[in-house]
């Protein structure tokens, strides 16, 4: 497969897909290549960007202001305008196309909104007002490893319901940098297959009869064009990340010593992110700890056994948070998470785990 020194749009436009969902690692020209689409979108058709971020402070001063950056330092908005404008601003929620007085100051009319700024986080601001020429919408650092918001996925879908309103003509991006492999969108959207794709692989997801379709890609790694990775050559597995696109994961501490099944006191289960962990409560002597690994068959008494997840269950041998205990075993499950006594088959395993618990926390 051909490498690219930066990331384009060509092989995932090219599935016509409503929503693009584009993962990969950082700065390899993803937000990049959909701003200039959006510019030259709006210099062909006249139609405009709406930028989401999930933050109002992302939409705010300096933030706001350097979304186009890269494009306005490369001179895109004069080669593409042929001259005609020079750069793109930002002011109060909009950005425009601008050239620069002797003063330095950007100079622009109202006919020159490229597109709008928004929020998820205060998307109540904007339910009322109408945007017909939005287009195209880039959904930029969708994926996280802090804090989603309360129902992120509704507020993302409310921000579409905005925009789009009537209209059948919009495409929507969705960026993210590898840094996390659990994101409610993915369940949200029924995107099942993530956790398994191999860079430079794009997926295809359809819903029944409806015209809806998500294109994911999993951007190939653009290691052999950069020349500066010698820069994180050091032994760090987070930094894989950075220099090739592979997910980014913690080091968590594995199993600290072999123990017999004689040595299992409790047994509990995790399910999250459609997956299924054993976890099991281990005492050798007075040592005592509690051992986390992927379970790959059924829960053999699934009325009786204790188990968490963030389904909503009645009965009384399941919770959503270990966070919440509910009687004194849970109390003290709870406890080995307290005093980090929690070992894992892998990383992969505790990078799950832990995302389970933020979801818990939150």
């Amino acid at each position: 497969m051909t490498k690219h020194k930066y990331y384009t749009l060509d092989r995932i436009d090219k599935k016509n897909a409503v929503y693009n969902m584009i993962i990969g690692e950082r700065s390899n020209g993803k937000t990049y290549a959909v701003l200039l689409k959006a510019l030259k979108n709006f210099v062909e058709t006249g139609g405009q960007v709406g930028i989401v971020r999930r933050w109002q402070e992302d939409i705010k001063g300096k933030r706001a202001s350097s979304i186009f950056n890269a494009l306005n330092e490369n001179d895109e908005v004069s080669k593409i305008t042929n001259g005609e404008y020079q750069g793109i601003t930002y002011f109060s929620g909009r950005f425009f196309l601008c050239n620069y007085g002797e003063d330095g100051k950007p100079k622009y009319t109202e006919n020159d909104c490229i597109g709008y700024a928004f929020a998820l986080s205060d998307m109540e601001h904007n339910k009322s007002i109408s945007y017909p020429k939005i287009t195209i919408i880039l959904f930029d650092e969708f994926l996280t490893k802090n804090l989603y918001l309360n129902d992120e996925f509704v507020l993302f879908m409310n921000t579409i319901s905005t925009i789009v309103r009537k209209r059948t003509n919009v495409k929507i991006y969705m960026l993210g940098n590898t840094v996390s492999r659990y994101s409610p969108y993915f369940n949200e959207m029924g995107l099942n297959h993530i956790q398994d794709m191999k860079q430079g692989s794009i997926d295809i997801y359809r819903y029944g009869d409806s015209k809806l379709s998500v294109a994911v890609e999993y951007t190939d790694s653009n290691t052999t064009s950069k020349e500066n990775n010698f820069y994180f050559a050091f032994n760090n597995p987070k930094l894989a990340m950075i220099t090739g696109g592979a997910w980014e994961m913690d080091i968590y501490p594995h199993l600290p010593m072999k123990y017999k099944p004689k040595d299992i006191k409790l047994t509990y289960f995790i399910e999250f992110n459609d997956r299924l962990y054993q976890c099991e409560i281990i005492q050798i002597k007075d040592v005592t700890f509690t051992y986390i690994h992927s379970k790959t068959t059924e829960i053999k008494y699934p009325d009786t056994d204790l188990i968490y997840t963030m389904d909503y269950e009645p009965r009384m041998n399941y919770n959503r948070s270990i966070f919440k205990p509910i009687n004194p075993i849970q109390e003290r499950i709870l406890w080995y998470f307290r005093t980090d006594r929690v070992f894992y088959q892998d990383n992969s395993v505790g990078d799950e785990i832990n995302n389970y618990l933020k979801v818990c926390r939150g």
